[in-house]
């Protein structure tokens, strides 16, 4: 036997809903087949609102289911369980209309004094990694200044790819991205990660690692809270920077990492420098060099001029005194020469050889010689 089914356009006798009378519908449903009961969970993502409302999520091994503690119920239970606190909460099922979500509507909320396991796993880990002084400050090591190879380790469908390239274009882009792909979450995302932070080691010439994700749920960043990942980032030979979900989400990564980022476009602005700062250091120094140099030249002129007029008035000095030793020695020199002594109405009888006759011997009767006198020679003869 053959069956068929086929579908027509509704007629106008047929009954049609709206979604609001859907919900309605569906609501009067849950709100009337349920009693209160109590449910075993784990808390996570727990946020008080304004309007005094707490909105937090219950979970187990299984399932997870949203719940909302109005704020009447909320003053009596004190103080916000902690992420990760199990507790034993009493209510009733409900259905939120205007987004036709499934809830949990919560009355008492009492803790269980017990850790939930997943938080047991996570204190285990993190004591784990602190005894092996992952997170010392003094194992932290400093991003170079001028980074030009980033390798990336995030999902290649995340949103994270987009806001670090965007950001490093615009601050430094000679800078070159090496995007290694991973899952950031689910099944199989702590194997990848630490495969792709293995691979980070075997990148030639490269200067800082990034690895992280957008934001996300507690439960999403799961992957990054994995001992196998915090020890594979722990053993990259370069900087790394953790930057994982949004700024108030703070996992284990963070804490191994060299630094941590609130963001992935913060990672990149803490991964590569900003060439308009290098230009305005640039320009900087070559303001303070152009000023010293010519404070230098400056100094050296002045110098130079100090000792241009030390050395002549040096000279002066020297010539003057070089002066008054030729005056003293042309005085002496005048007073001794022999034109002195014809001045004073003396003469010199010299003989045609240029002998000067001194002797009564040297003059014989007819000869000829010259006698000087003050203004010249007179023609003289002996009789």
């Amino acid at each position: 036997m053959t069956l068929s089914l086929s579908f027509s356009v509704p007629s106008p006798t047929d009954q049609v809903w709206s979604v609001g009378q859907l919900s309605t519908t569906v609501k009067h449903l849950i709100d009337g087949s349920f009693m209160p009961v109590w449910v075993r969970g784990e808390v996570v993502q727990c946020k008080v609102w304004s309007s005094g409302h707490w909105y937090f999520t219950l979970r187990d091994k299984r399932s997870q289911v949203k719940c909302c503690l109005w704020k009447l119920n909320a003053a009596r239970a004190g103080k916000p369980p902690i992420d990760g606190t199990e507790v034993f909460v009493l209510g009733k099922p409900g259905l939120y209309e205007e987004k036709g979500e499934f809830q949990f509507i919560v009355q008492r909320i009492i803790p269980t004094a017990a850790v939930g396991r997943q938080q047991q796993e996570l204190e285990r880990v993190k004591a784990a990694l602190q005894k092996d002084g992952l997170f010392e400050p003094g194992r932290k090591r400093r991003v170079p200044a001028y980074a030009c190879t980033v390798a990336l380790v995030t999902s290649p469908d995340g949103a994270a790819i987009h806001d670090v390239v965007t950001v490093t274009r615009k601050r430094w882009p000679c800078a070159r991205i090496l995007v290694i792909g991973a899952r950031v979450q689910g099944d199989g995302a702590v194997q990848e990660l630490v495969r792709a932070l293995g691979l980070v080691n075997r990148i030639p010439g490269l200067d800082v690692c990034i690895v992280g994700r957008g934001g996300g749920g507690r439960e999403d960043l799961a992957a990054f809270n994995s001992e196998a990942v915090c020890r594979a980032l722990a053993a990259v030979r370069v900087p790394t920077i953790s930057a994982v979900g949004h700024e108030t989400d703070i996992s284990l990564t963070d804490l191994v990492a060299d630094i941590r980022a609130a963001t992935p476009s913060a990672a990149a602005e803490l991964a590569v420098a900003d060439r308009r700062d290098v230009l305005r250091l640039v320009d900087d120094l070559s303001l303070r060099l152009a000023t010293g140099l010519s404070g230098r030249t400056r100094l050296a002129s002045e110098r130079l001029a100090r000792t241009g007029d030390r050395l002549q008035a040096g000279i002066e000095a020297v010539l003057e005194s070089r002066r008054n030793l030729m005056d003293r020695l042309g005085a002496q020199l005048d007073a001794l020469s022999p034109l002195k002594v014809l001045g004073r109405g003396y003469a010199v009888p010299v003989a045609p050889d240029g002998r000067v006759l001194k002797r009564q011997a040297d003059f014989v009767t007819d000869q000829r010689f010259r006698l000087r006198v003050s203004d010249g020679d007179v023609p003289a003869r002996v009789e």
